[in-house]
């Protein structure tokens, strides 16, 4: 019993670093409330990756999706570790681009 109540615990505190990094993502990058922002912890198995790491990805219109990876979990995310609002640009993935975390 007390396993399931600290999972549920670990998944509620996991969910809400998620929605902070999401809500500082927004603030970050002056996104407006409709457009999309997900972000997720991802397993790396790769050697020299680290276990868990955590992506961002966002859309400025529907086919500009921009996305940036932190390499610790989402838990450990502070504001500072976010790309700087002067490179949005530069985090732009072209269509057809290879993508290797969605």
């Amino acid at each position: 019993m007390l396993g399931h109540l600290r999972n549920a615990a670990l998944r509620d505190s996991q969910t809400q670093a998620l929605e902070r990094l999401q809500d500082w993502t927004r603030t970050r990058f002056a996104l407006d409330a409709g457009q999309v922002v997900m972000a997720a912890e991802l397993r790396c198995a790769l050697p020299g990756c680290p276990p868990l790491e955590t992506v961002v990805v966002f859309w400025t219109a529907p086919d500009a999706r921009h996305q940036f990876k932190l390499f610790k979990p989402a838990q450990q995310v502070q504001p500072e570790d976010l790309p700087y609002a002067w490179q949005k640009n530069g985090l732009r993935v072209d269509a057809g681009t290879g993508c290797d975390c969605c």
